[in-house]
């Protein structure tokens, strides 16, 4: 097999990895990509770079993940099926991969009546399932979704989903999961965590069906801003639940952006002792900076270094 992504050699190496999240700007300029990249260096492992998430208009993640990469971090890209068509996803990725990059997070997408161009055509002629079977067959099969044999080089993309352990009935959150992990799905990263007994018994199902051992899973940890945040979340944000106890908490704390970095560092101590979770990706959004305050506290820092880096 061919050497992957740097994150996925870490993973295989049975590292505990950070991936963090960055959004792409609503301009042209790459100046905050670059200094959210300079921020994170050192401290995340690879950093997922969003797809115009909540259907909003910014910098597509392609270009915005390679001045990631230029500036020393390895980018997750994030592709959605709600604005291209097979084709174009396919020469899209085509051209990332021939950019150098090696991670791709396949998703659905949130529908253009969220965001600011709700009379935007939606095209979905794909879902997340089907887009993690096309490209692991482009990687693996080096066939084309229309069965075209490619003739060349193959995009050897790290394949990643994401997923909601604490959203809906836990046997369809379970059959949601195998498939794509029949699908392609080599890492899973979750909405973010709040609620660990929720979390835990959806683990428990699939450690029960096997399933941790055919995936990395990345738990999402969010640091909370502020009481505000905490209740808008657990009321708003699908598959998310903040319990009574963490809401107070921000509620009553004198400093609530130091209470919300303190529960994601707890919730991240807690996560790292748990059988089946390699790793944890912390969503600070809009907050990157914080970030590497959260990884330092959490006894995540330094970041590990592969074999071969040690030679």
């Amino acid at each position: 097999m061919k050497a992957g992504s740097r994150l996925e050699r870490l993973l295989r190496q049975g590292e505990f990895v950070v991936t963090a999240e960055v959004g792409p700007p609503k301009h042209a300029s790459s100046e905050p990509l670059v200094r959210k990249a300079r921020l994170l260096r050192g401290y995340v492992d690879a950093a997922n770079v969003t797809d115009c998430q909540t259907a909003m208009v910014r910098m597509a993640s392609i270009p915005a993940a390679v001045h990631l990469l230029q500036e020393g971090i390895e980018p997750v890209v994030q592709m959605t099926c709600r604005d291209r068509n097979r084709i174009a996803i396919q020469a899209d990725l085509l051209g990332a991969y021939s950019l150098g990059l090696r991670n791709l997070l396949c998703l659905t997408g949130d529908h253009p009546s969220v965001g600011d161009h709700p009379e935007a055509k939606p095209v979905f002629d794909l879902d997340a399932v089907q887009l993690l079977d096309m490209m692991r067959r482009l990687r693996d099969e080096k066939v084309f979704q229309s069965g075209v044999p490619l003739k060349g080089p193959e995009p050897r993309f790290f394949l990643g989903a994401a997923e909601s352990p604490c959203g809906g009935s836990a046997e369809i959150r379970i059959l949601r999961l195998a498939k794509k992990i029949e699908a392609g799905a080599d890492f899973i990263q979750t909405q973010c965590i709040f609620e660990l007994e929720c979390f835990l018994r959806w683990l428990d199902l699939v450690r029960q069906e096997g399933l941790d051992r055919r995936v990395f899973i990345l738990p999402g940890v969010v640091p909370l801003k502020s009481a505000r945040m905490a209740q808008y979340m657990h009321e708003n944000v699908p598959g998310v639940s903040v319990p009574e106890s963490i809401r107070e908490r921000m509620a009553k704390a004198s400093d609530p952006q130091e209470e919300g970095i303190a529960i994601a560092v707890e919730t991240i101590q807690a996560l790292r002792k748990v059988p089946g979770v390699a790793g944890v990706h912390i969503m600070a959004i809009a907050w990157e900076e914080v970030v590497p305050e959260i990884v330092r506290r959490a006894g995540l820092y330094p970041r590990p270094r592969l074999a071969e880096e040690n030679t």
